[in-house]
């Protein structure tokens, strides 16, 4: 199968990491997958929610598409007086993967949230919400030892996301737009740098799918991740 933009099968979109995007932010990014961008900004605040345990930290994410990230306006969440569902997911999702790369512990009394707002959509926005919201988590996170807050750098292990699916039954990395809305199934994959899971969401959207197929999505997104690993510490040590 020819896909539309001339990729292979196991091949990821230009990715492009633009750090420090933001001059408010104690850490941010501009991640481009493709056509999909996402500004990703850490935000640090001297406090943690109640149910954080006394001397350790967290780490959270929101989420928002922008009315013209796609190609009809979408109505702000605030019109509507409520996070919309799919909004709520992906924030948790993000919030849950950024927080497997961090050692509370370390991070002390603090809280650091991670505003990740899709400024153009075309697939994949959750997993680029990932891979650049970790950036911006690491340069918030750098910026604290920097300027003495933390005695040491509280990032555990770098985290990226990438998603994949089966489109007319066969199975590729990183879908755009194009082909995520025929995709037969789709599977988004959270993994750190030691090639671990954090999160896997897979869905047979058109039709049921096998483990010996999950896998071979599985696989494909492990070999994205290895390669946004390799951005992610461009981007930092750049």
């Amino acid at each position: 199968m020819k896909r539309q933009d001339g990729r292979a099968l196991d091949e990821l979109r230009p990715v492009k990491i633009t750090t420090d995007f933001v001059k408010f932010a104690e850490g941010s990014c501009l991640i481009e997958c493709g056509d999909t961008k996402v500004l990703c900004c850490a935000s640090v605040e001297d406090r943690t929610p109640p149910h954080v345990p006394e001397g350790q930290g967290w780490v959270t994410a929101e989420y928002s598409m922008l009315p013209r990230a796609n190609r009809e306006r979408s109505r702000r969440d605030i019109s509507k007086l409520k996070l919309s569902g799919r909004s709520a997911e992906i924030q948790r999702l993000v919030g849950r993967s950024l927080r497997a790369a961090v050692d509370m512990k370390k991070l002390g009394g603090h809280t650091i949230t991670v505003d990740c707002d899709v400024l153009q959509g075309d697939g994949g926005t959750r997993t680029a919400s990932v891979t650049g919201g970790f950036v911006a988590l690491a340069l918030a996170c750098r910026r604290m030892v920097r300027t003495g807050v933390l005695g040491a750098d509280p990032i555990r292990r770098y985290v990226t996301g990438v998603s994949a699916g089966i489109v007319d039954d066969t199975a590729m990395l990183d879908l755009q737009y194009s082909e995520d809305s025929r995709a037969q199934v789709d599977l988004n994959c959270v993994m750190n740098e030691l090639g671990e899971l954090i999160e896997l969401q897979g869905t047979g959207e058109g039709r049921a799918f096998t483990l010996e197929e999950q896998q071979a999505l599985v696989r494909l997104c492990a070999k994205g991740n290895r390669e946004l690993l390799k951005l992610q510490r461009a981007a930092l040590e750049g």
